[in-house]
């Protein structure tokens, strides 16, 4: 049974309350908001630029992967609908809101190459994840020796990589197409996404672009993960970097299924869970995880002002024109 749309969002707004209510049962409020209220600035400042310069190299990534296809677009262009991205996937579910958006939008400008359009979109969205399991590795080999205190976490990255690599394999599958081809029931819908199929199975003949932006997936996720660590020394968190490498890539991967809205409280509860292993009390690991999120917003607030400059400049520029 397909679940509406609303339901769908009153579900995970549900959700994301009922697990804010408990996490603040949980902690000590007073406490908590006195670390937030005292974090260090600079530190806070160093996480925000991280995340707008790496902004812009996911949206070289997503470039390299459109000129790979023979589709050359605008630096500059491609970064603005990336913030804008992030502007929408904090209402919509996870980050695959934003993707939609990209993808509407640029389909809108390339309406003939909208199957290579979204095939980009897909495709980096694909990559990232490829990326991830990289730094999962480098985690799992780092933390062994190390940490005897994560063994359930190590277990849960593993878990998680092997389903992620198995969908992966399903995904670019040739037996699994022609399954779907010969089945009545999707035959249909198999020959409604045979174009997005074949624009993303034409990554195939690119893999030195594929390497190429794998690469530099794993040096900016990487990046990334320093701008979490940051976010704890701004609250006073002393443990070592090497640790949020290792939480980093798992964060990731479970930011991307979409129980709650933007993935709030989902996102605290793992900070205190993996934090705690460390020594971490609730307050500082869920006032992290606050700042991480916040700093995460801020970086939408450029795209969230492009969207509102977008809608108001056809107002604008009627009287000037009468």
């Amino acid at each position: 049974m397909r679940i509406s749309r609303p339901v769908r969002i009153t579900l995970q707004v549900l959700v994301s309350a009922g697990v804010l209510a408990y996490l603040i049962w949980q902690i000590d409020l007073g406490k908590t908001v006195d670390l937030i209220g005292s974090s260090n600035g600079w530190y806070l400042l160093a996480s925000y630029l991280i995340f707008l310069v790496t902004t812009v190299g996911m949206a070289w990534r997503w470039k390299a992967l459109l000129a790979s296809k023979g589709i050359q677009e605008p630096l500059s262009w491609l970064t603005k609908l990336y913030f804008v991205g992030y502007a929408a996937g904090q209402v919509l579910p996870t980050s695959i809101g934003g993707d939609t958006v990209r993808i509407a939008a640029h389909a809108r400008r390339r309406p003939e190459a909208k199957a290579e359009v979204a095939g980009a979109v897909l495709m980096e969205r694909v990559v990232g994840s490829a990326g991830t399991l990289v730094l999962v590795a480098i985690g799992l080999v780092l933390a062994v020796g190390r940490y005897n205190n994560i063994q359930e976490v190590l277990i849960l990255e593993i878990v998680l990589s092997v389903g992620l690599v198995l969908a992966l394999a399903l995904m670019f599958s040739r037996r699994t197409n022609a399954w779907l081809q010969n089945r009545g029931g999707t035959r249909a819908l198999a020959r409604g996404f045979r174009s997005l199929w074949d624009a993303l199975h034409g990554y195939r003949a690119q893999p030195r672009a594929l390497l190429i932006v794998l690469g530099a997936t794993v040096v900016f996720q990487f990046v990334r993960i320093l701008s979490i660590w940051l976010c704890g020394e701004a609250v006073g968190i002393d443990v070592s970097p090497l640790v949020y490498i290792i939480m980093g890539p798992l964060l990731f991967l479970v930011m991307l299924i979409p129980f709650t809205i933007n993935g709030l409280g989902v996102r605290e509860a793992f900070f205190i869970a993996f934090l705690g292993r460390f020594g971490v009390d609730a307050d500082a690991a869920f006032a992290t995880g606050f700042l991480f999120y916040a700093v995460t917003v801020a970086a939408s607030i450029p795209g969230g002002a492009i969207m509102i400059w977008d809608s108001l400049r056809p107002a604008l520029v009627r009287p000037r024109e009468g």
